[in-house]
């Protein structure tokens, strides 16, 4: 049996000089089997399987050179402490996230003005709104690096809550817009590809984050996971108006496609504003409770300790 364990190792574990060689090899003989030997030929065979290998040895590879990178930045003390610190690494992309949204916001709101559209206008508010929210916490977890109140986190999160559902009439605009104008989003090329696997990735890792986050008891960190969610939802559904429009033959009815908008649009503005809602409602009645316990408690009432919870 150990003899076998050796075996299998050695195999899977061959060394970097093996893998080097086994890479372009494999590229060369499927490219000769896909354009010369045709797919019976039985250098075709031998491709498929030196490359299937290749591919394993080259994942396995990977392990030790993760596990050594991994190494690398925990002895690093700031790219430990973003590893580490989940509150640190929030603020961070928090900060990552303003600096996009504003940007984009500046683009759509220029292109609203230059091109007198209502269009560009309206995406513009929608993402100002997200700014604005962003602009919200980066602040407080800056004027707050010693420790935040609960208090202090819950009205920051009903703060959130209210500009939500505010900046669901601006998402609401987008979908009248692409329903009555029959226009949509639409990216040149096979950049549609590419959007479509950053869009399910976000929004998977986002609904991921509101549920994980839930057991830091941080409504601020609560809040800011919930903007990421809106923002995923969004691109959903701007992916789902650009795939319709790109890969549409001609034979797609327009009552189905506005249908399947519609819906989407409906489904998401529903989220949003329920989010919104749940945030208010979430805060308020904390901060009712919060209001009836005695001061020196008030502020570690229901969270974690507050040196768990800091965002700077």
């Amino acid at each position: 049996m150990e003899r076998i364990k050796r075996i299998v190792h050695r195999l899977l574990f061959p060394g970097t000089a093996v893998v080097l060689l086994c890479i372009p090899a494999a590229t060369v003989l499927l490219i000769y089997a896909f354009l010369a030997a045709g797919e019976d030929s039985p250098i075709s065979y031998a491709a498929y399987v030196i490359s299937a290998y290749a591919l394993t040895i080259a994942c396995t590879g990977l392990v030790p050179a993760v596990r050594k990178a991994r190494g690398w930045l925990r002895s690093n003390p700031y790219a430990s402490r973003y590893l580490e610190d989940i509150p640190f690494r929030v603020w961070i992309s928090l900060r990552v996230s303003l600096t996009i949204n504003l940007l984009y916001a500046a683009v759509n709101a220029f292109s609203g003005l230059y091109y007198h559209s209502v269009w560009f206008g309206t995406l513009a508010a929608y993402y100002l709104f997200l700014a604005v929210m962003r602009f919200l916490l980066v602040r407080y977890g800056r004027r707050n690096n010693s420790g935040a109140g609960m208090a202090a986190e819950l009205k920051r999160c009903r703060v959130c809550g209210a500009i939500l559902i505010l900046m669901n009439m601006a998402l609401a605009g987008v979908v009248i817009l692409v329903l009555h104008q029959n226009r949509s989003f639409q990216y040149a090329g096979s950049l549609i590809y590419a959007m479509a696997l950053y869009t399910f990735y976000t929004t998977i890792m986002a609904v991921i984050h509101v549920i994980r986050y839930r057991k830091y008891q941080s409504p601020v960190m609560s809040a800011a996971k919930a903007v990421n969610l809106a923002a995923a939802l969004v691109s959903m559904l701007s992916l789902e108006t650009a795939m319709l429009t790109q890969f549409d033959t001609g034979t797609t009815s327009p009552f189905f496609r506005q249908s399947m908008i519609a819906s989407t649009g409906g489904a998401v503005c529903a989220i949003v504003v329920g989010m919104g809602i749940y945030m208010i409602a979430y805060s308020t009645r904390r901060l009712k409770k919060l209001k009836d316990m005695p001061l020196e408690i008030q502020n570690d009432a229901g969270a974690v300790p507050a040196d768990e919870r800091k965002l700077d």
